[in-house]
């Protein structure tokens, strides 16, 4: 009886902690980091940002995506009526205001099934759109641009990298070549009839029409 008892319990306790393992992972990201490595961090519009992002786990489990995701944000401060508690009517304050003005999540993998000691590093480009907006900044506002790395999980919180902020800026406009002026000597000659000077590649005098002879 001891025996049988001492299984239950023991079965009751594997249950119990499978079932608390399996709150916490809903809880928690898995145990991996992600990074973005690019050359450079200064970007025209229209360019492509090109670098690496890199994946290493210390736990196995499955992802549903691997990716990058890019925002440009603008932060600024807008004078709006707002509802005032204190008086019990609209009245004229200054708030600030945040409003993503371009995102995109492009993906360097799909599913894959991570394993303990998982490292593998993907290329990636992400697309910095020509009709953007280019970085900036002022006391009232400011326009942002930023870069992070992401593995995805069902059920669980991603694994994000550090967020990377990038420039963004209008690109330079291509210089104008004009075209080489050409310059040519024209050689006059006199009309053997009138006397009149006529350019020597003219086939008749414009003086007196008569036809060159020679």
């Amino acid at each position: 009886m001891e025996y049988l008892k001492s299984q239950r319990q023991r079965r009751v306790g594997d249950v119990c902690m499978s079932f608390f393992k399996k709150f916490k992972d809903r809880l928690t990201a898995p145990s991996a980091k992600v990074s973005l490595q690019f050359s450079k961090y200064s970007f025209d519009l229209g360019e492509n940002a090109e670098g690496t992002l890199t994946v290493s786990s210390d736990e196995e489990f499955d992802a549903t995506e691997i990716r990058c995701e890019v925002q440009c944000v603008e932060d600024a401060k807008r004078v709006r009526y707002v509802h005032d508690p204190a008086v019990n009517r609209q009245v004229l304050k200054e708030v600030q205001e945040s409003a993503t003005l371009y995102s995109a999540k492009p993906a360097v993998s799909g599913p894959i099934h991570v394993t303990k000691g998982f490292a593998q590093a993907f290329p990636c480009k992400v697309n910095i759109p020509a009709g953007g907006r280019p970085t900036f900044k002022s006391i009232d506002s400011k326009v942002t641009w930023t870069i992070k790395g992401i593995i995805a999980v069902d059920d669980r919180p991603d694994v994000t990298s550090p967020i990377t902020e990038i420039q963004v800026t209008q690109p330079t406009a291509a210089p104008v070549v004009k075209e080489k002026e050409i310059i040519r000597e024209v050689v006059m000659i006199p009309c053997k009839y009138c006397g009149a000077l006529m350019p020597q590649t003219d086939t008749a005098c414009p003086n007196c029409g008569a036809k060159r002879t020679a």
